[in-house]
């Protein structure tokens, strides 16, 4: 059924439009999940509805992680409004704007109505839903706080999508410049030079040892270019092939954290997320053997991962949680410090969720400094290259026409 209704936004501000719903009550839900206030609610009759426009059509093809957040949203928002779990499942399927994550949506609600938690329905499609995900729900459920672990895992994977939003507009730019600056590079060593290498080889032996060196990179590109391209092919397919390894995956990762400038911004972005992985998975009820484990392959770094791993393996033997980290090496001392309050304090969610977002903050600043460095780096390396070029391609000509003189 589709509902006209008249709702105030969060600005105080009318807003009038259609839902569809199944009923009226999922119909006010869905409204209020999207933070506006139901004044009037009509239902509309069949010969009313207009067809859907084309920004209303469901989106087919993949899901990304800002869909995926605000599937989880609205979840959250209708549980915590005290909505049935399947009735959630209802309204979100016919919110969602996503095809798949709408088909997946029905498909729960059958089980769900078929008496399967809510969790276990969600946890048959893992493309999407990943074991953090499914874990912390099936713990949400089993501690009667659903709507709240709900709320936290919105909130986890909405900083997860900012994170990746502001790496990616950070590298915007100096990519453009990167990619300007080979092609500019390409283009002159390919086109531009060899037309002028017959006027030079003309001149005899007599020329500039920078003019030399152009014309022999010259050269090697136009000869041996398709080599060269096969070699970059080739060496791609096995460095793939090395990462894929356990072996190689560790020291890539190993290699990340180590490296001059940018290994300290990689280091407490993991180090971030899995703060406030582990924060999620305890808040939401995860037994803390589980929750180290899974907050380590989240982390998304083998060397973290294999950290995580020794500490589950001390918390086990009863280790406290903070020593346990201390002595396996990789986590730095904010971090271990602030599980030590956490585990005195019996609030150990809080502290790590506060690890994180302080670290968060620095991260930021990191990339910030990083785009500054980057960015007149590659300015000034290719306005070293055309300089040296023109200056090479100058030189020659300066020396000939001071002998015709």
């Amino acid at each position: 059924m589709t509902f006209s209704y008249t709702a105030l936004e969060p600005s105080g501000k009318r807003k009038t439009g259609f839902v569809d719903a199944s009923n009226r009550d999922a119909a006010m839900a869905a409204i209020a999940a999207e933070g506006r206030y139901v004044l009037e609610i009509a239902e509309q009759a069949a010969t009313q509805q207009g067809p859907k426009s084309a920004g209303e059509a469901k989106k087919k093809g993949k899901v990304g992680k800002s869909e995926l957040a605000l599937f989880t949203r609205r979840m959250a928002d209708l549980a915590a409004a005290g909505l049935p779990l399947d009735r959630v499942l209802s309204v979100v399927a016919e919110q969602s704007e996503s095809e798949t994550l709408s088909n997946v949506a029905q498909q729960a609600l059958a089980e769900v109505q078929g008496g399967k938690p809510v969790s276990e329905a969600l946890a048959e499609h893992p493309k999407l839903f990943n074991e953090v995900f499914t874990q912390t729900l099936r713990a949400g459920e089993a501690s009667g706080q659903f709507a709240e672990v709900t709320q936290q895992l919105a909130e986890f994977q909405e900083m997860e999508v900012q994170r990746r939003s502001q790496i990616v507009s950070a590298l915007v730019y100096p990519g453009i410049l990167a990619t300007t600056a080979i092609f500019v590079v390409v283009f002159l060593l390919t086109f531009v030079i060899p037309k002028m290498s017959g006027i030079f080889t003309s001149m005899g032996d007599d020329l500039p040892a920078s003019t030399k060196l152009l014309l022999a990179l010259t050269n090697f590109l136009t000869s041996k270019g398709l080599y060269i391209i096969g070699a970059l092919v080739v060496g791609f397919f096995l460095y793939k092939a090395w990462v894929a390894t356990e072996a190689g995956a560790y020291t890539r990762d190993q290699f990340y954290l180590n490296a001059p400038i940018l290994g300290p911004v990689v280091r407490k972005a993991t180090v971030s997320r899995f703060a406030r992985v582990l924060g999620t998975l305890v808040y939401g009820g995860v037994p803390i053997l589980l929750a180290l484990e899974i907050a380590g392959m989240a982390a998304g770094n083998r060397v973290f991962r294999r950290s995580a791993i020794i500490v589950e393996n001390d918390v086990r033997e009863g280790k406290r949680i903070a020593d346990a980290m201390r002595d396996a090496g990789a986590f730095p001392p904010v971090l271990t410090h602030m599980v030590a309050v956490g585990e005195e304090t019996g609030d150990l969610p809080k502290m790590l969720t506060r690890v994180a977002t302080s670290l968060d903050f620095e991260v930021d600043n990191g990339m910030r400094r990083l785009t500054s460095l980057v960015e007149p780096f590659i300015v000034l390396t290719m306005g070293s290259f055309v300089g040296f070029v023109v200056l090479s391609v100058l030189l020659p000509i300066l020396s000939a026409s001071n002998t015709v003189k």
